[in-house]
């Protein structure tokens, strides 16, 4: 049986968070409103549930009095049928409100950077690399986010050694978190003449992109650096000082933009790196005092480190955090933007194992 005081206490919580938005001094403040809305809205839904698995519990009841007391044949063997309806729908109830109270991550409704690296392989790691971003761009597409790109290195035959995206949109981290990890492919390469398959390598990062007030960061703390952008082989491809670099001296980590012709406008993306990498790295610190699965580690781009396989002969892609038939997925469905089955199989496997956790806990 659920927790009937905690189910009041969300109930009484999501009262109070609707009284305060409905306060003249509450509703006229930006920052106030940005905080209690979106908790409203996901304490709304669980409520929804709530009500819906109280109604059923006191229709239960209802119905045993009337099976026990009605004196009328007719009238208790209907009863009983509606008694039997009602007890084979509390237990999907049950489940749906369990799963619905699962603690979600709070950074999850952020906007998300998405690094993607070419790894072990060469110049095929890097064109894999370009597929991905192609990969990202297409499913970007269908759920109707915005994709900024905010620098990137090409490889000497296509794709790109590394490139980095800013993603917007509705719950966009905690969607795209779960490509986070290296990334295998199997397939011949282009420039193989023997037609021998290989197997290449690219990593994925996915942080979620940090406001202002997640990360103080100040001025004396930076080093930037201005220098010309270079395109392939190290040519120039600008003729002013527009590219940036910006050096965090308290934890080392180096951030560098030179997509824009504006200086100034790299230096904004830039900042918008660091201080996601910043916010990321305390997220990873507290998980770590939790102990923690650290979800964010995307190894060094060996292939043997990877979370899933795209197989180009076999027309698969494998996704080795999964099982049974939720392993496998048609690879020109995947690469064409359709990877909403995986991310979907992901996040119940995920709800799934957390939901274990918290009955083992009770």
């Amino acid at each position: 049986m659920l927790n009937v005081d905690a189910l009041q206490e969300i109930k009484r919580r999501f009262q109070e968070v609707t009284d305060l938005m409905s306060r003249p001094e509450v509703a006229t403040d930006p920052h106030q409103m940005a905080e209690l809305g979106p908790e409203r809205a996901e304490l709304a839904e669980v409520v929804e549930l709530i009500n819906a698995y109280e109604a059923a519990l006191d229709e239960r009841e209802e119905l045993r009095e009337l099976v026990e007391e009605a004196e009328d044949a007719e009238l208790v063997a209907m009863a009983k049928d509606e008694l039997q309806s009602v007890q084979n729908q509390l237990p999907q109830l049950e489940r749906e409100l369990r799963v619905a109270l699962v603690p979600k991550d709070d950074e999850d409704a952020n906007d998300a950077i998405m690094e993607i690296r070419a790894g072990t392989g060469g110049d095929e790691a890097a064109l894999f690399a370009g597929d991905l971003y192609r990969l990202y761009q297409r499913y970007a597409e269908k759920k109707g986010w915005v994709v900024e790109i905010m620098d990137l290195s090409e490889g000497s035959q296509g794709g790109f050694k590394e490139i980095i995206l800013g993603v917007q949109g509705k719950g966009v981290f905690g969607t795209l978190k779960y490509e986070s990890g290296v990334h295998r492919v199997q397939r011949v390469p282009e420039t193989e003449s023997s037609g021998r398959i290989h197997t290449s390598a690219a990593s994925v990062a996915v942080l979620p992109e940090a406001e202002d007030v997640d990360v103080d960061i100040q001025q004396h703390e930076l080093k930037i650096d201005v220098y010309r952008s270079s395109g392939p082989g190290g040519q120039s491809v600008n003729t002013t000082d527009s590219a940036v670099r910006i050096t965090h001296i308290p934890t080392g980590l180096v951030v560098s933009c030179q997509d824009e012709k504006s200086q100034h406008k790299n230096k904004d993306k830039a900042m918008r790196v660091l201080r996601s990498r910043l916010y990321e790295k305390r997220l990873e610190e507290r998980r770590m005092e939790r102990d923690e699965v650290r979800r964010s580690a995307i190894g060094s781009g060996d292939r043997s480190a990877k979370i899933r396989t795209y197989n180009y002969p076999q027309d698969r892609v494998t996704d080795h955090r999964l099982e049974g038939d939720d392993k496998n997925y048609p690879l020109s469905d995947i690469m064409d933007g359709n990877l909403e089955p995986i991310i979907q199989a992901l996040r119940m496997a995920e709800t799934a194992e957390r939901l274990a956790h918290l009955e083992t806990e009770a």
